[in-house]
């Protein structure tokens, strides 16, 4: 079965209606339910990922593993598996976008519109973390945005992210993974935890609050060197009104070793709160 599809082809007892969108680890396609008439996102992974066994295996368990934790923020998941040699899932279709166009969109966000952001991702993370698994990707785009009033968000691709590797380092001298928030230890093959998760949301947390990536380089190389050597970027360098205790926060949470971050993502969501009310972020533990 081909992984790219036209409007009104079906698969896995969907109908697809639209493409959603599109990145090195699959399609996203709108989809309808056959007989439930319900609407999702149906990710369709690319052939690559479903070639060894042991990889669809793996990601059967791990799409397993995250359907059964019942939280707010992260995204429900309907159903995963192999049909004629395809990857997909199945997850709850949510319509207000994802973070990262919300920010190519507008730039950086307002303090409190980041917090509660922040804290919701925090919760999700560490619901996952409780249950061993760790996130591995991070990043603003698996930030899915339910549209207004609710302002909820949902933490994505947990599965997916797992699959690209313990590795998640090098495959033919290239980086597999997001660079732009990715921990040293990732980036040097070292052991992945939850201070892996606390790290990329950290990186998210500087790009709410100022419209940046932590290390904007030229290339992807130097992306990675800033994280293994540069120091971490102070907020209040590209945002005049955040109180100087932001960049404690931000230098905490991208500390190069993982034993010196915040223990948990929680902590971290509760120390910027602390900080940016201009509070001592250093008391919150």
């Amino acid at each position: 079965m081909t992984w790219m599809l036209d409007p009104g082809a079906e698969v896995a007892g969907y109908r697809v209606l639209r493409e959603l969108g599109r990145g090195g680890m699959g399609l996203v396609y709108e989809a309808e339910h056959l007989r439930l008439g319900r609407k999702a996102a149906l990710k369709l992974l690319t052939p690559d990922l479903a070639t060894n066994e042991s990889v669809r295996d793996r990601f059967v368990q791990e799409s397993r593993l995250i359907a059964a934790i019942d939280h707010p923020n992260i995204i429900p998941i309907y159903d995963a598996g192999d049909i004629e040699g395809t990857l997909y899932i199945a997850m709850r279709l949510v319509a207000g976008g994802d973070l990262a166009q919300t920010l190519k969109r507008d730039g950086a966000l307002p303090i409190e519109r980041t917090l509660v952001l922040l804290e919701q991702a925090a919760a999700a993370l560490d619901a996952a973390h409780s249950r061993g698994m760790v996130h591995r990707d991070v990043k603003p785009a698996n930030f899915l945005l339910d549209d207004p009033p609710s302002g909820r968000v949902f933490l994505s691709d947990f599965g997916v992210a797992k699959l690209t590797g313990a590795d998640h380092a090098t495959k033919a001298g290239m980086f597999i993974g997001s660079v732009d928030y990715a921990a040293p230890e990732q980036i040097e093959g070292g052991e992945i935890a939850p201070a892996t998760d606390v790290y990329a949301l950290g990186c998210v947390l500087y790009e709410c609050l100022t419209g940046r990536r932590p290390y904007p380089k030229p290339t992807n190389v130097a992306v990675l060197f800033g994280h293994l050597r540069d120091p971490p970027p102070r907020a209040t360098d590209e945002r005049s009104d955040l109180p100087e205790k932001a960049n404690d926060v931000v230098a905490r949470a991208l500390a190069k070793t993982p034993g010196e971050r915040y223990e948990s993502c929680g902590e971290l969501a509760a120390a910027a709160r602390a900080a940016l009310a201009g509070e001592d972020a250093g008391t919150v533990r």
